[in-house]
């Protein structure tokens, strides 16, 4: 019977769950609203940190519950008429956060499969510049709430 170093076998038995570069970002106070009705979009908001040494570059996000899922900014004018748009490429900086929030960037989710429902979750995925992905549970929250602790 061949033997495994004790280090390689508790390796294998616990191994990582993202690749080191994937743990450069950490996805906190994640969050999503309940949809309202069949045909309306979802959205998703959260704090984006970059722990890592290098700046990195968000250029999309994909999930199994929308046709389409895009980073959206919200930008309102000086007359006071607000506004969404694609919000292209997101670079996060070494050590600094991004907030994708109400009112500023967000993800909005298109062309859903079925409405958001209160209570339940789904997958969202982060895709970077560099090829790598980050897997993130979104919890929805009331049609109503405003952060995450609601």
């Amino acid at each position: 019977m061949k033997h495994i170093p004790f280090a390689l076998a508790l390796f294998a038995a616990f191994p990582a769950p993202l690749a080191a570069d994937q743990q450069n970002i950490i996805a906190e106070q994640v969050w999503s609203r309940a949809s309202m009705g069949e045909n309306r979009p979802g959205v998703a908001y959260m704090e984006l940190h970059n722990t890592g040494s290098g700046t990195r570059t968000l250029t999309g996000v994909e999930t199994g519950r929308a046709a389409m899922a895009q980073i959206h900014q919200t930008s309102t004018s000086a007359s006071g008429v607000s506004q969404m748009a694609p919000a292209g490429d997101i670079d996060i900086l070494p050590g600094t956060r991004i907030a994708l929030e109400p009112g500023g960037l967000h993800i909005m989710l298109m062309q859903l499969d079925r409405p958001l429902a209160e209570g339940e979750y789904y997958h969202l995925t982060l895709i970077f510049k560099n090829g790598d992905n980050v897997e993130i549970r979104v919890p929805v929250l009331a049609a109503s709430a405003r952060g995450p602790g609601q």
